[in-house]
């Protein structure tokens, strides 16, 4: 049971549940290959049945920690700054951000884009989910749209995502890892076909990284 002191700057983002931080190579999307470090925030009630990371989703597991730490151990790596999750956006991202952006860093964010949007971005990665579909807030200030694709039918939904999405957005689709033997053909396919859309794939799973 957390005291009323510490849930009080969890709720106004000053202490966030980080689940892990890591220095790694971005895997997904638009910045695939590049060095970047990693914040894993705990909490999501999303819940899609194939994510790789459900020890992420209960929030009560991580440790509520003071942003300056966080920003501390990030200003010791890399330029770029990874907000992820869990869900980032069940929490206020505005102190982490801005504290972030003094240190000089540029800061990302992968999202569901389930909840409305806080804190200060360079870049928006949103990967919308059939459960819980993205707020419109998020949707018009996307750089990117990462739609994963575990079935055919994911095909459909990526259009229509891509339809509510702004047009600067640009539009990847990824194989869910566990159907990657099945999916990226059909994704290689559907891309040359539809070439709107770009391949991306989990390149840090090929690589054995975090």
């Amino acid at each position: 049971m957390l005291s009323k002191e510490i849930q009080s700057a969890v709720e106004k983002g000053i202490m966030l549940p980080l689940m892990e931080e890591f220095y790694t190579i971005q895997g997904e999307g638009y910045h695939t290959g590049t060095a970047a470090y990693f914040i894993r925030v705990g909490g999501c009630d999303v819940g899609c049945h194939w994510c790789d990371v459900k020890e992420s989703w209960n929030a009560d597991l991580h440790p509520p920690t003071h942003v300056d730490h966080i920003v501390e151990n990030a200003s010791r790596f890399s330029e770029t700054v990874v907000v992820t999750g869990g869900e980032p956006l069940t929490w206020d991202m505005s102190e982490l951000t801005t504290r972030l952006k003094s240190a000089n860093r540029r800061v990302h964010i992968e999202t569901s884009g389930a909840y409305p949007l806080s804190g200060y971005w360079d870049w928006i990665c949103l990967s919308p989910k059939k459960s819980k579909l993205p707020v419109q807030e998020v949707y018009d200030n996307a750089d990117e749209l990462k739609v994963i694709i575990h079935n055919k039918h994911d095909f459909i939904f990526a259009e229509e995502q891509a339809q509510k999405v702004n047009p600067k957005a640009i539009l990847f689709l990824q194989p869910e890892w566990s159907k990657k033997e099945e999916m990226t053909p059909l994704i290689v396919d559907y891309v040359m076909n539809n070439p709107k859309w770009r391949v991306s794939l989990q390149t840090h799973k090929y690589l054995n990284i975090p």
